[in-house]
């Protein structure tokens, strides 16, 4: 009998530890947001609905994931509701998401446009990508209250989002190599979807999702070729695969195979956090000495996020020279050149990506510190 209830305790405190690790299994946690819902059509031509085909495309892009070891999905929605955008990144940092993925289609009133457009959060003034930011932040006027809740910011003119608290330059580097694999992925259909590379604006939706984030514009519902691709459930399942595989590969490179370890602070300590801060932020403590003024910026090209250390050799960097390496958050990153010559680092970025490194990206430092490249060349 004493043999038989040690037997019953044991088996229940293994039942126990084991539902404990479960819990605090470290998977790759990815928000799918599918943009618009309800009473938010968003673009609609010819029966060619943006809510639903958006929707179809991340169910999809997320039963691929889910059938993947070590991947834990996250929706925004899955039916066909209408979520705040706001809301949209707080369910993204409550999760402690590694990544957040928005998927969209886009519509012009030139019915030839077409081809796809991955967005990171930034403030290029580009007149297109700024319409394209204002087409998806006008869904923050279906919401109550909005003014107050989006701090008097108007989606009718998104460089207003520049006097607003940003976050995006400390997962810019990360977002811009996500957004590149996506670019690349959709460059594989062919002649089914034309690409159009990455690009930047200030998406509302990114705009507090703490994490790497890039929102996805799928392809023209305007354009009636690939309005029909975009609605068909056979194209919408070469462009779930697409991202879901493009997502497999930033996961692969930057946290390898298996459990995710996670560092740094997560997402919900930094939203509880600014919660706390909102009514309490100081008025302008950033005051920029004589020193920093004077200083120069440094340019230097990222090509290269590795798990392994890798020796600085350039047989190792197909012949690349003047590689230096800085790791950060348990990743190697391998940076080539070095030049306060803004020009020069452009044709830097062109040499690295002649060798095949395509998700190269440039990065500027001033007195040691990491700053944007809007920064930089100012």
């Amino acid at each position: 009998m004493f043999i038989s209830k040690i037997k019953i305790a044991f088996t229940l405190l293994i039942t126990i530890l084991a539902i404990d690790s479960y819990g605090q299994s470290n998977d790759f946690k990815v928000t799918l947001d599918a943009g618009h819902g309800d009473h938010d059509f968003g673009a609609v031509y010819s029966g060619r609905i943006e809510k639903n085909i958006a929707l179809a495309i991340v169910l999809k892009v997320g039963k691929i994931l889910e059938a993947q070891p070590k991947f834990d999905v996250i929706y925004t929605r899955k039916t066909d509701v209408f979520v705040d955008l706001v809301e949209r990144a707080n369910i993204a940092n409550r999760a402690n998401s590694h990544i957040f993925v928005s998927i969209h289609c886009n519509a012009n009133r030139n019915t030839a446009a077409d081809g796809t457009e991955t967005y990171v959060m930034g403030m290029n003034k580009i007149a297109s990508n700024l319409e394209a930011a204002k087409k998806e932040n006008s869904v923050i006027t279906l919401e109550k209250d909005y003014k107050r809740k989006y701090e008097g910011f108007d989606p009718n003119s998104p460089e207003t989002m520049i006097g607003m608290t940003l976050m995006q330059e400390e997962y810019l580097e990360n977002s811009i190599s996500l957004a590149s694999k996506v670019e690349e992925k959709f460059a594989l259909l062919g002649k089914k979807l034309r690409h159009g590379g990455v690009k930047q604006a200030p998406f509302m939706v990114l705009h507090k999702a703490y994490m790497p984030r890039v929102l996805i514009e799928t392809g023209f519902v305007s354009n009636p070729t690939e309005g029909d691709l975009l609605n068909s459930e056979e194209g919408q399942n070469d462009i779930a695969k697409a991202i879901a595989d493009a997502i497999i590969s930033y996961k692969l490179e930057f946290f390898g195979d298996g459990e995710v370890e996670n560092v740094g602070e997560k997402p919900s300590q930094i939203l509880k956090e600014n919660t706390e801060k909102v009514n309490d932020a100081p008025v302008n403590d950033n005051k920029v000495g004589v020193k920093d003024a004077a200083a120069e910026s440094i340019f230097k090209i990222q090509f290269l996020a590795s798990q392994k250390k890798i020796a600085l050799e350039p047989r190792n960097f197909k012949g690349l020279q003047n590689v230096s390496i800085v790791y950060e958050d348990n990743i190697y990153k391998y940076l080539y050149g070095e030049t306060s010559d803004y020009e020069k680092a452009k044709n830097q970025l062109s040499e690295v990506k002649s060798k095949g490194y395509d998700s190269a990206f440039m990065i500027a430092f001033k007195n040691g510190k990491k700053i944007s490249i809007q920064e930089a060349t100012k």
